[in-house]
């Protein structure tokens, strides 16, 4: 027995839209199986079994004046050895009143670093290098004098920081860089991810990064 004439000719476009719905929502799980691993590499919070949730950084062949940068918890993080002069720099009442928040205020680091020079002791600092306007990485401009104290300088929107990642007044970014929890285990081993012992703090509970 013979199909009706038209059957198939009517029977064509729907089995047509089927194959391409069929095969739009296999493109569509694949490329959502693709992209979930890159889109979750990106999210730096609730990663405390992560592999950088604690970084070790060996100081001994860190030089005055110079920065090296790591990963941590997904951010990323400088660790600048600053000079003689850049700690002299860093209290002169001529910077202090050039910036935002001199005093560290705002709460974008632990309570033992809220200090002049934001960390646990003043030749290092240590800052997650997220510019806290829209999420820039600032440059490091390590060259201190009356003009230039050195600090960091956002290549986005302009936004400065000092050697302490103190924000100047002025720019767009509306807070200092945050400093992450960190402890020097001994004078040449610096632990980032962990606070001295008898401190504590929560790094998610930073105003802004």
């Amino acid at each position: 027995m013979h199909d009706e004439p038209g059957t198939n000719a009517a029977a064509e476009p729907v089995r047509r839209d089927f194959l391409t719905l069929l095969t739009v929502a296999t493109a569509a799980v694949g490329a959502c199986a693709f992209a979930w691993p890159f889109i979750d590499s990106l999210d730096g919070t609730g990663s405390g079994d992560a592999a950088d949730a604690v970084v070790d950084i060996d100081l001994t062949h860190l030089a005055p004046g110079q920065q090296v940068e790591t990963v941590w918890r997904g951010h990323p993080v400088f660790v600048v050895h600053r000079t003689q002069d850049a700690l002299q720099a860093l209290q002169t009442s001529e910077l202090q009143r050039r910036l935002r928040d001199p005093v560290s205020a705002e709460h974008q680091q632990p309570d033992y670093a809220v200090n002049w020079h934001r960390s646990i002791v003043p030749e290092y600092g240590v800052m997650v290098g997220v510019c806290t306007h829209l999420g820039c990485i600032p440059r490091f401009r390590p060259t201190v004098d009356l003009a230039a104290p050195g600090g960091y300088a956002c290549p986005c929107h302009g936004s400065r920081f000092d050697l302490a990642g103190r924000v100047f007044a002025g720019a767009p970014a509306p807070y200092n860089l945050p400093v992450p929890p960190h402890t020097l285990v001994t004078p040449t081993h610096l632990r980032i991810g962990v606070n001295p012992d008898g401190d504590h703090f929560d790094f998610d509970t930073i105003k802004q990064i």
